[in-house]
């Protein structure tokens, strides 16, 4: 399976990241991407920028080195009420959310919990999708999440850095076992290289060897061309963005 898009990239605003947004969308046009997302981390996360950084997002051109630019926030989520770290004047500013489990925002409790705090962030509506699920601190009902994910219209994230090892170690059988429950149930499966390095940027191997071996349909994948991508964004609830009506 070939992707169009990367929903899932970090710039050295981020604290712990090492590449600038031009460098971040060079490499996307280097790699054949249509459309990137830029998702630094939610001010709840060390050294991650403050909510001003994201509400002035709208300066950011709508396309750099020819490649189309979303912007997002990779959002943190802080409780089991599902409640982000997004600051209300951030989200009009905002074409794209991901909502994660980070260790240092929100510890690991147990199952039952992340389940309950998972479903609360899908239900509340401010989610675009589920960032990294694999990761094995933050063990979930697979089905039950899901499930409700596929029928909120919230994207479930295979992240590569994941399946490569980069981070969240023990995430790989996970991820396969996930993306098995996401085309079980027909929820939305969006990719991300969650990279903090530009030239991980669109690179998918791994992602791609995965979803090839569950034999997930491609027309589940939002990233997989940029038009499915801006689709799903419409179903759900997001304006058309007038810069991407040729794609």
């Amino acid at each position: 399976m070939k992707f169009e898009v990367d929903t899932h990239t970090h710039t050295y605003a981020s604290g712990h990241a090492y590449s600038t947004v031009i460098e971040n969308a060079k490499s996307a046009h280097k790699h054949g991407l249509k459309l990137f997302c830029t998702t630094d981390h939610a001010s709840s996360m060390p050294g991650a920028p403050h909510y001003w950084f994201f509400v002035n997002q709208k300066v950011l051109s709508r396309f750099l080195e020819g490649v189309g630019v979303i912007r997002g926030i990779e959002a943190n989520i802080l409780n089991a009420k599902g409640e982000l770290d997004v600051h209300p004047h951030v989200y009009p500013n905002s074409d794209w959310v991901i909502a994660s489990f980070h260790e240092p925002v929100y510890p690991p409790v147990d199952k039952a919990t992340h389940t309950e705090t998972l479903m609360n962030v899908i239900k509340s509506g401010n989610a675009d999708a589920l960032g990294h699920l694999g990761n094995p601190a933050f063990d979930f009902d697979f089905e039950k999440v899901i499930t409700c994910a596929r029928d909120h219209h919230v994207a479930i994230e295979i992240n590569n850095s994941s399946l490569k090892g980069f981070s969240r170690q023990g995430s790989k059988e996970r991820c396969y076992e996930i993306a098995r429950m996401a085309k079980e149930v027909g929820a939305y499966i969006t990719t991300g290289s969650d990279s903090h390095f530009c030239e991980t940027i669109g690179q998918f191997a791994e992602t791609a060897t995965l979803l090839d071996a569950v034999g997930v349909p491609e027309e589940q994948v939002i990233t997989s061309s940029a038009r499915r991508f801006l689709d799903f964004l419409a179903l759900r609830g997001r304006e058309p963005i007038p810069e991407f009506s040729d794609f």
